[in-house]
């Protein structure tokens, strides 16, 4: 079972990054039983009140200095931090000085119990608005002042590098430089920013640069050889990093958890096949003479085709006669079953976009294209081509990891996010993080209004308009969430005959997302995103915009996670502002029709009303931890199989 060591200058920098063996079964069940015992002694914030008072009088020492004696302190505490010395409550005092004198911003007592969980290696549960960018600071800069390469990690590029320079004064007055690396960024220059004391980067693009450097060292290699090479005067391996000491991972549920239910994998392109192009068009050809449910079944969640005994029998004497790829029993039916999940589960604006003629993946936990990923065993091919792309050459899988067995590499690993109770035990299984609760410092002044429940999409998008033109018409900003980019899109068309102003967030207009959550809390405005504006975003309110009653969230559909839906509503009533959330459902919608089909025909029989809106609530909100259940049993078996692929290799001195 891992656990998060304590973070010591010394051991996290004598190895790059540790080597968490997998553990046993009975080991884990060990350590869940545990964690159910230690959890609740752990995670609450009264462990760390006691040094606020002590925080507070460092403080008002350090803030009485000038420049020059805070200078002078900050090498001593330098000194003191690579010498292996204490520094937590000076190093958090000197941080929020530093904050104060570069930025005026004071963080407060909520931000300093945020630091101290992360510092001692929690997640940090703080609701939206608390102000997280500047709470990571702490953690960050005390473990860089003793010398500790540190990563802070984001869900996007635009979040990293608006970060980055929103904190690098801070940064800068202890003394201390800082990088970003972004999607496109060259090889050397990513070295020349991981080089540095803090890096602010994405996972996806720390995981691949972990993966190309693995690739870069000797077979079998291990990221010692580079450390070895430079004391024997050799040429180091073509690495960027310096190994993964400490880590420090905003949106910490979307990040470990949400995205953890693929692996990440460097491929190179294989020679491009006509023939394999024409059995790709054979396979969608062939799918379309298979009829359900006789020939096939769907699983929508899985989003997986299953032919029937029928239908392998009708497939075979389709197939008869098109050619060797056909000819193999288990070939024919994965192509068959690749082909029905193109047609039939894949849809356009919602799990893809069709850009200057290349199909780019949605990630649904972001709402953001991912230009560099593609489905594997043809599957994107097969997609491309019914969209009339020209079809993209398979690729052939050079390295790959999960973002589980990845982040347990690191010496130190803590994080922050607004929603994390929901998933508390298997943050802790799968990475022994216990979540702390962190108190606003502010009373929330969130008002929510009854959830209104409609027959279908039509329906909804009638009544999301009358509302919104309602709470224009008063002055109020109002947010709009949508969970895809086509919903995005038809409600846009219907505001704009409506004649209402609005704006649009989703993934094709992400070059825009600064300018439009910049301006989203000003009087009037209407804003439709998709989930890209539900985490990291800050709506900051416009002139009399609060005494209006503030900014109002309006959610058109749930979506897989209710922490997605919370991470949106928490948009609003920020920081002690005051704010207003509600949801206009319909019985149409995807959380409730795809998994619960049986529910969404009883209710349909229901007159429209408060008891058909009570029981529609209850049964979608059953089928998200329906659908939570089966994403964590996808990421514990890819978890599974991660680690057995790994103990192999390390046997076989592959690995």
């Amino acid at each position: 079972m891992f656990s998060t060591p304590p973070l010591l200058a010394g051991s996290a920098l004598e190895r790059p990054q540790r080597d968490p063996a997998p553990g046993k079964p009975l080991e884990r069940w060990a350590a869940r039983g545990l964690g159910l015992l230690v959890r609740p002694c752990v995670t609450t914030p009264w462990l760390f009140r006691p040094l606020l008072r002590p925080l507070r009088r460092e403080g008002t020492r350090l803030e009485a200095l000038s420049a020059a004696a805070f200078g002078t302190e900050l090498a001593g505490l330098r000194q003191r931090a690579r010498r292996g010395e204490r520094i937590t409550v000076a190093a958090f005092a000197a941080v929020r000085e530093a904050a104060r004198r570069s930025l005026g911003q004071r963080p407060y007592d909520a931000q300093m119990l945020g630091g101290l969980a992360m510092r001692h290696g929690c997640i940090a549960e703080m609701r939206t608005g608390e102000g997280k960018t500047l709470t990571a600071t702490l953690p960050a800069a005390t473990a860089a002042l003793a010398r500790v390469p540190v990563h802070v990690l984001t869900v996007n590029d635009y979040l990293a590098a608006r970060d980055a320079a929103a904190m690098r004064p801070v940064y800068e007055a202890l003394g201390l430089t800082v990088g970003c690396v972004v999607q496109g960024m060259p090889r050397e220059e990513r070295r020349r920013h991981y080089a540095r004391d803090i890096v602010y980067v994405t996972n996806k693009e720390i995981v691949f640069d972990w993966l190309r450097d693995r690739l870069a060292l000797p077979p079998g290699g291990h990221p010692l050889h580079r450390h070895v090479a430079r004391l024997g005067g050799a040429a180091p391996p073509d690495v960027v990093l310096r190994g993964l000491h400490c880590a420090v991972v905003d949106e910490a549920d979307s990040v470990l958890l949400d995205e953890a239910r693929t692996p990440l994998v460097i491929s190179a392109d294989t020679a491009t096949d006509p023939l394999q192009q024409a059995t790709w068009r054979q396979a969608l050809d062939l799918a379309a003479q298979l009829h359900a449910p006789a020939h096939y079944t769907l699983d929508p969640q899985r989003r997986v085709a299953e032919l029937t005994p029928a239908g392998e029998a009708r497939l075979g004497e389709l197939a008869r006669g098109l050619g060797a790829a056909w000819a193999s029993r288990p070939h024919r039916v994965q192509l068959a079953r690749q082909a029905l999940a193109a047609c039939h589960l894949f849809r356009r604006d919602i799990h893809y976009l069709v850009v200057e003629g290349r199909v780019q993946i949605i990630d649904e936990a972001t709402g953001r294209v991912m230009p560099d990923r593609s489905w594997d065993q043809g599957l994107h091919q097969m997609i491309e081509t019914r969209e009339g792309c020209t079809p993209t050459a398979e690729r052939e899988t050079l390295a790959a990891v999960s973002y589980q067995r990845f982040f347990r590499h690191y010496h130190h690993l803590c994080g922050m996010t607004g929603t994390a109770r929901e998933v508390a035990g298997e943050l802790w299984d799968v990475y022994g993080l216990p979540v702390m609760r962190i108190p606003t410092n502010r009373p929330m002044r969130l008002r929510r209004l009854p959830v209104t429940l409609l027959d279908d999409e039509a329906a909804k998008w009638n009544r999301v308009t009358h509302r919104v033109a309602g709470l224009h018409a008063a002055g109020r900003p109002v947010l709009i969430g949508t969970r895809t980019v086509g919903q995005s899109e038809v409600l846009s068309a219907a505001l704009a005959r409506a004649g209402l102003p609005h704006s649009l967030l989703n993934a094709r207009q992400h070059a825009q997302e600064a300018e439009i959550v910049a301006a989203a809390g000003q009087p009037g405005r209407i804003t439709i995103a998709t989930n890209m504006a539900g985490r990291g975003t800050d709506i900051a309110l416009g002139a009399g915009v609060a005494e209006g009653g503030g900014l109002h969230v309006l959610g058109t559909e749930l979506h897989e996670s209710a922490r997605i839906d919370r991470q949106l509503a928490g948009r609003c009533a920020r920081q002690g502002d005051p704010g207003s959330t509600e949801l206009v459902l319909s019985l149409e919608d995807g959380v409730l029709a795809e998994t619960l089909p049986r529910s969404t025909a009883l209710l349909a029989l229901l007159p429209e009303g408060r008891p058909r809106t009570w029981l529609g609530l209850r049964a979608m909100r059953r089928a998200q931890r329906l659908l939570d259940r089966r994403h964590a049993e996808a990421r514990a078996n890819l978890l599974q199989a991660d680690e057995q692929e790994a103990e192999t290799l390390g046997f076989t001195g592959a690995g």
